[in-house]
């Protein structure tokens, strides 16, 4: 097929969901790169690495380009600038979980990156379990983006979403699918050396792990009793 060879740069955080959305591009398209960002978040220093790491390993050339301006000017508890990150930041304030419109920014760069390169689409892991804290992660606005994209580029260039309606239990399943080491990549916002288990990435991680009853082979420097209505 026509889409099989579709030349196209991945996103990738260095996450679990980026780097399920790698390995599953690297099996249906030709990836011309991946595309990572140091934006002054508190864990880019623990991502990035994990980024490098399977571009590496699949022998996919991979850029990290620096848009430090963000921290600068942007107000976020997840970035290096903000508050502390409370462990209960994802319950009672959301809004500071956010930094605001990150994937509309980054799928901006990673368009005209891409088209600079012959490429003809964007890869992002956005999935199902992002909706209720992040709006720019929701296919309302992705959709709308994918739109934009196409109107703004000679290339017609696409916004390819594959996991926007898939949770993240069904990502952990996939990628055990594709034989991805879980270990060699990072949720956690804390940007401590572990884990911390508590964060509400923490317990998304934790969570689809559990439900997808797969192995979670993760270090958690605190793993008490999941919520009862697990965290996205």
């Amino acid at each position: 097929m026509l889409e099989d060879k579709l030349k196209v740069v991945v996103l990738l955080s260095g996450g679990m969901d980026s780097v399920c959305a790698l390995y599953q591009s690297n099996e249906k398209y030709e990836v011309i790169s991946a595309l990572s960002f140091d934006y002054g978040s508190k864990h880019n220093h623990k991502e990035l690495p994990y980024a490098s790491y399977h571009c590496k390993k699949l022998n996919i050339p991979h850029s990290i380009i620096k848009i430090d301006f963000i921290d600068d000017y942007f107000h976020s508890c997840l970035l290096k600038g903000g508050e502390y990150l409370h462990k209960n930041c994802y319950d009672n304030s959301k809004e500071k979980a956010i930094v605001p419109f990150r994937n509309g920014i980054m799928l901006s760069i990673a368009v005209g990156y891409a088209e600079s390169r012959g490429g003809k689409g964007v890869v992002i892991a956005a999935h199902s379990g992002d909706y209720s804290v992040y709006p720019d992660c929701r296919e309302k606005f992705l959709k709308s983006m994918a739109k934009a994209v196409c109107d703004g580029t000679y290339n017609k260039m696409k916004i390819i979403r594959p996991f926007v309606f898939m949770t993240k239990e069904q990502i952990v399943r996939k990628g055990r699918a594709l034989d991805i080491d879980f270990s060699k990549t990072w949720s956690c916002n804390e940007g401590v050396d572990i884990h911390c288990g508590e964060c509400g990435t923490c317990i998304g991680r934790r969570e689809a792990f559990n439900s997808a009853r797969v192995a979670d082979p993760t270090d958690y420097s605190s793993k008490k009793p999941l919520p009862l209505s697990p965290i996205d």
